[in-house]
């Protein structure tokens, strides 16, 4: 069996539960060292995402916008946009093993960690959409981070992109989220996304260090400074990153980001 082959059967599976079953299938033979990870392998460039199918695509200011958390509709939606975000996840979490070849084993031991975590969340989100009568396909979705994944083809930059980027932005998201919930009268379905959230929320934060540690080592290999992660995001995200107010300073730290970064990206010293 190669590592790669599968990994690049299971990234194109179209069916939600059959992508699921067979990561499950490979993570376990995995874990009992069924597989090579030090061969070669030409990787695929996909054209198009695996849900492609599952769900209808639009341009991101098209998504349904998250409001009226308190009605069945507002709370769908919520989830359902952050079940695609977890989705998603997972096939970038499949893809950053997939993609480079020829790494340490313990680089691939991390992703495919990342990627069990990210289907666990998913499954999460997916139960919650199912008590709401709903399911991953029926809310419109963008494609923005699939894209992220086309665009970043060296590790330096999937590495800042992915974990240090746009895992990181979700570190400063979800606590918003959670504050804007925490305020609305109780029920028992509130109750429960504040609590699935809260779990992702804290386990991200060892996503994204994970992306840190990778990030250096990808710098050091390819001979470049750290300080070109800001270089990279503004290539790719000239927008920059969320109101300074926002950034989740305690959970950025624990996640490998510098005091120096911090008070860059608050654009004052917030940071010692």
């Amino acid at each position: 069996m190669n590592f790669y082959k599968e990994l690049e059967l299971i990234l194109q599976e179209q069916s939600v539960i059959t992508k699921i079953e067979m990561f499950e299938h490979f993570y376990k033979a995995y874990k009992k060292g069924s597989y090579d990870t030090s061969v070669e392998y030409d990787a695929e460039e996909f054209e198009t995402p695996s849900y492609e199918k599952v769900c209808k695509i639009v341009p991101p200011q098209d998504v349904p916008k998250r409001k009226n958390l308190t009605s069945k509709e507002g709370q769908v939606t919520l989830i359902h946009a952050i079940a695609h975000i977890e989705y998603s996840a997972i096939d970038l979490a499949l893809d950053g093993a997939y993609r480079f070849s020829g790494l340490p084993k313990k680089y691939y031991d991390d992703w495919l960690e990342v990627a069990d975590d990210e289907i666990r969340h998913f499954l999460m989100l997916e139960k919650l959409l199912k008590e709401l009568d709903a399911e991953y396909g029926d809310v419109e979705v963008h494609n923005a981070l699939f894209e992220a994944s086309q665009r970043t083809q060296t590790l330096v930059e999937r590495m800042a992109v992915v974990p240090r980027y746009l895992e990181a932005n979700g570190l400063d998201a979800t606590p918003m989220i959670l504050t804007k919930l925490k305020k609305l009268p109780k029920n028992s379905m509130i109750e429960k996304i504040i609590e699935t959230l809260e779990i992702i929320l804290a386990e991200e934060v060892d996503h994204v260090k994970k992306g840190d540690v990778w990030f250096s080592y990808a710098c050091d290999r390819a001979g470049v400074s750290r300080d070109s992660y800001f270089e990279i995001i503004d290539k790719y995200y000239p927008q920059g990153f969320l109101r300074p107010k926002n950034l989740n300073l305690e959970a950025r730290k624990e996640a490998g980001f510098s005091c120096q970064e911090l008070n860059f990206m608050a654009k004052k010293e917030v940071c010692l």
